[in-house]
């Protein structure tokens, strides 16, 4: 696996993207809340499971990660991840890459 990384996004712009893509504003403080119980800093696996769990689906999540920066190959693996971390509950080789709001 790569190295760790962080991604950078503003609570803003995360906001304005979110907000274009439907996202009710209840769901969106929901990401926002757990993000700050976290310090602004989560897991990318985590961060996933949250935009999930806030309703967009796969293509919309996709887009979210690419405007933070990411390439594709890389969110294929994040994508992987996310489901093998639901199937199996192991964090053995879970990506390590975090989001935070600048």
């Amino acid at each position: 696996m790569a190295n760790p990384s962080t991604f950078t996004i503003s609570r803003m712009e995360l906001r304005r993207i979110l907000s274009a893509y439907g996202m009710p504003e209840r769901k969106m403080q929901d990401i926002f809340s757990n993000m700050e119980k976290s310090h602004r800093h989560i897991d990318v696996v985590r961060f996933v499971g949250l935009l999930e769990r806030g309703g967009l689906g796969r293509d919309k999540l996709v887009n979210v990660l690419r405007r933070m920066n990411m390439n594709d190959i890389l969110i294929e693996e994040i994508l992987n991840t996310a489901d093998e971390s639901r199937i199996n509950a192991e964090t053995g080789r879970l990506y390590r890459a975090d989001v935070e709001f600048s």
